[in-house]
């Protein structure tokens, strides 16, 4: 069997996958690697055009009638929300603040979803690449944006300032760890190869853990704008418990993030397994 899988170019995700994508694991049948930015893996499940892949939490609202979430290799926990960034300090009180343009990452991401549901930025929404936010609120193209991935650890580099944290106000809101992305599987594959792909990502994630200067240079590889401080950082921050299995905290909050996004859809959610089953 050929499974082609979907993985972000970010450290945490080629960290993960490092011992999978470069065959460093027994592999359970043949696997393929397609390296994009989030929003083009959230647009390619979709579609249905991918048999395995990283994707927003939040775009499973498109996605879950075709797809089911693995309990492993996905990128949830605290302290790793996206945030929100200005060149001025600004808490978006007035409705004439609340109307700026923000720039996100992408319709389909959960940080959009988050923004939605916090509710205090009402203005147009600029969809960009998310490595082009920061310098769009820099040049003024935009009046605020939401930064993800490394962004959270750089965005002073561009001289702006965080003025809502998207996580925090998750966790506040909620007491439960924030879900961003997570690994889903076609449906239509069956739940064997679903679970042969759990066990070889956590090999692949095992294998890292007790070599991890094999992966150094396959990471600054994909992600070649970042120094070895932030890469560290990143992988710190985004590669946790949850990344090895979600556990029953981890779950519970990616239910009630499916739930609430939903809910912001208008639309029911189907009366299906979210998660692969033992």
């Amino acid at each position: 069997m050929q499974l082609e899988l979907g993985i972000s170019p970010c450290p945490n995700d080629t960290w993960i996958f490092f011992a999978l994508a470069n065959k460093k694991i027994d592999m359970p049948f043949d696997i393929t690697m397609y390296m994009a930015d989030v929003e083009d893996l959230n647009i390619r499940a979709r579609k249905g055009d991918i048999s395995a892949t990283k994707l927003s939490v939040a775009a499973m609202t498109d996605c879950l009638d075709d797809y089911i979430l693995l309990r492993t290799g996905g990128a949830l926990g605290r302290g790793c929300g996206p945030i929100v960034v200005t060149k001025q300090d600004t808490c978006f009180q007035s409705a004439r603040e609340a109307d700026k343009k923000v720039a996100i990452p992408g319709k389909l991401t959960t940080a959009n979803m988050l923004l939605s549901l916090n509710n205090s930025l009402k203005g147009e929404r600029v969809e960009m690449l998310f490595d082009q936010v920061m310098p769009a609120v820099q040049s003024g193209a935009v009046d605020a944006g939401v930064v993800i991935h490394e962004g959270r650890f750089t965005y002073e580099n561009f001289g702006l300032k965080k003025v809502l944290d998207l996580g925090q106000w998750w966790e506040n809101t909620t007491n439960l760890p924030l879900p961003l992305g997570a690994i889903a599987i076609r449906r239509d594959l069956g739940m064997e190869k679903a679970r042969q792909l759990e066990k070889a990502i956590r090999a692949s994630l095992s294998y890292v853990q007790q070599h991890p200067d094999e992966a150094t240079a396959y990471i600054k590889e994909h992600a070649q704008e970042m120094d070895d401080a932030v890469i560290k950082e990143h992988i710190a921050t985004f590669v946790n418990e949850f990344s090895m299995e979600l556990g029953a905290d981890g779950e519970y909050a990616i239910q009630l993030l499916l739930e609430k996004a939903f809910e912001l859809a208008g639309k029911p959610m189907p009366d299906l397994p979210v998660f692969v089953t033992d």
